[in-house]
């Protein structure tokens, strides 16, 4: 811990020119923004700095940011948001396997079927009828784990392939950590099921959002997330400088848990900030 610098905005603003932000934990919770985040987002964009929201959200870049600026965020302070979502739809209308009318059963939040719907697919309600499954949200906070070990049991026994859109281990709720879609999508594989894992720290999504941006040197990109696993190791795999912030699922992490978490994953932050702002 004592190696890894710690840093403040005014000092990656002075340092890098493009940024690739973390949602949930960095900029806000489950609940809304953090303070001092909406602020920080408007410095960026006063120094002429470029921002995209790197989420591993399911659902589309488009509902994502009409929700992000419904909370008080500033349209003008962010180029754009680039979810798993949407990279696993640019992965799937284009490759040729999956067709209109293919039976999917989806795991989510709040029944949402986007990705489905996007690739006009029949969503059936029995894991059972499914010939895709796609896990892209949780609701773990209220169904217990076990439970969709069960749902999702008789998908697994036939290899009914499985797209995980949200690899999130952990999702914050209510304050508190619960178990993430990625939680769900690993139960799948212990079944016995393929899981094809799409967002962070999967190389497709940086490559969509450098590609956004035109493909600038690496050098002048700044990576900002809360978790070692997806936004740092993600970060690192693409060649990108980090930054680890101490809100979000690691806000209550002690320094030995950071250091085996690191050890774990193999992953390291550039920089540490107490919070994004």
């Amino acid at each position: 811990m004592n190696k890894i610098p710690w840093t403040s905005l005014s000092q990656l603003i002075a340092q890098y020119d493009y940024f690739l932000l973390d949602q949930f934990g960095v900029l806000r919770d489950d609940e809304g923004p953090y303070d001092g985040a909406a602020e920080a987002l408007s410095e960026l964009r006063s120094a002429d700095k470029h921002v995209i929201v790197l989420s591993n959200s399911g659902r589309s870049g488009e509902f994502n940011a009409d929700r992000f600026t419904q909370l008080g965020f500033g349209r003008t302070t962010f180029d754009r948001f680039v979810t798993s979502g949407d990279v696993a739809f640019e992965i799937l209308a284009s490759s040729g396997s999956i067709k209109a009318g293919l039976r999917v059963f989806t795991i989510s939040s709040g029944g949402d079927t986007n990705l489905a719907d996007r690739l006009d697919l029949a969503t059936v309600d029995d894991a059972a009828e499914a010939e895709l499954v796609i896990i892209s949200g949780s609701e773990a906070e209220r169904i217990p784990l076990e439970r969709y070990r069960e749902i999702l049991e008789p998908a697994a026994a036939r290899q009914v392939p499985c797209i995980c859109t949200n690899p999130d281990i952990h999702k914050l709720f209510g304050g508190i950590n619960v178990a993430g879609a990625g939680a769900i999508a690993e139960i799948y594989e212990s079944l016995g099921g393929s899981v094809r894992w799409i967002g962070k720290p999967h190389r497709e999504m940086y490559d969509v959002a450098m590609r956004a941006w035109g493909n600038p040197a690496r050098s002048t990109v700044v990576c900002v997330g809360d978790s070692i696993a997806h936004d740092i190791k993600g970060a690192q795999d693409a060649q990108l400088a980090s930054v680890l912030v101490r809100t979000g699922i690691l806000s209550d992490a002690s320094e030995s848990d950071l250091e085996d978490a690191f050890a774990t994953t193999g992953a390291y932050p550039s920089f540490l900030m107490k919070r994004f702002g």
